[in-house]
């Protein structure tokens, strides 16, 4: 039996800024902690290389900003998204829905057109 599969927690190392970091997580977080790890990396390079911000500190909170902002935008997508869908949805609904039946109709007056009791 491997140890990770018991469900203990394990530390894992991960890399950011050429940095090593120990990272205990459970098994089933593994994956996405490394995943985590490469593009918190990949945005702290990027902030970097633009040159205008000197110190791991001051990069790190630049490149969670902008991973934060990201997030906020897609996330107000989603929802505009869902909203679209759902007025979609409804109105399908009503598109589909069948025509009321004859009987289930409240009587209407007579309009008038009624050819048996015209007299020419």
């Amino acid at each position: 039996m491997n140890p990770s599969d018991d469900g203990r927690v394990m530390p894992v190392t991960i890399r950011i800024l050429d940095k090593e970091y120990r990272i205990a997580c459970g098994p089933e977080e593994h994956h996405g902690l490394i995943d985590s790890a490469r593009l918190l990396d990949q945005r702290m390079r990027e902030v970097r290389q633009n040159g205008r911000i000197i110190g791991a500190d001051r990069i790190a909170v630049m490149a969670a900003l902008n991973l934060v902002y990201d997030l906020m935008r897609e996330r107000d997508e989603i929802s505009a998204q869902r909203d679209r869908l759902q007025m979609i949805q409804e109105r399908l609904s009503h598109a589909i829905e069948p025509p009321p039946r004859a009987e289930d109709a409240p009587a209407s007056e007579p309009s008038g057109l009624d050819a048996a009791n015209d007299k020419v």
